[in-house]
């Protein structure tokens, strides 16, 4: 693919696996309110049903248009989903997955969260190399 997406690697100083969730429902809440058709690929049906409620919930006054992707229709500009029934184009990925999706090229932009725990580094820093692999060059945030 000549257009290759855009990676941002959102490392976070919290540990707490929730907190990977929070930030997630930040990120969409500021994509949609640009306008733009985000999906959330979570790495678990459970994963994807804690997504669907958070994103009720985690901050008063935030209406986010929002779906499992079982349950949603092309309009909702919010889809979550997992591996065995992923949205494999788009806008924005969010990569909940602790695995890189082989559909990311077919996105502009990807977004990989990755919290304080051992375990969440460690699966970030084999998908910030597979990245690299793919010829794409991550930008890192860091996020206290």
């Amino acid at each position: 693919m000549s257009n290759l997406p855009r990676v941002d690697f959102y490392i976070l100083a919290a540990t707490e696996p929730v907190s990977r969730l929070r930030f997630a429902c930040r990120l969409t809440e500021k994509a949609y309110a640009l306008k733009h058709g985000v999906y959330a690929h979570t790495g678990s049906a459970d994963e994807a049903r804690q997504l669907d409620e958070l994103l009720w919930t985690f901050r008063q006054g935030s209406f986010v248009p929002h779906g499992l992707i079982d349950d949603t229709d092309e309009r909702t500009p919010v889809k979550i989903g997992r591996p065995d029934n992923a949205q494999t184009t788009g806008e924005l990925l969010i990569n909940l997955s602790t695995d890189t999706p082989d559909f990311v090229g077919n996105y502009e932009r990807v977004a990989e969260i990755v919290d304080g725990s051992e375990a969440s580094k460690q699966a970030g820093r084999a998908r910030f190399k597979h990245y690299r692999s793919m010829g794409l060059d991550p930008v890192t945030h860091n996020i206290d």
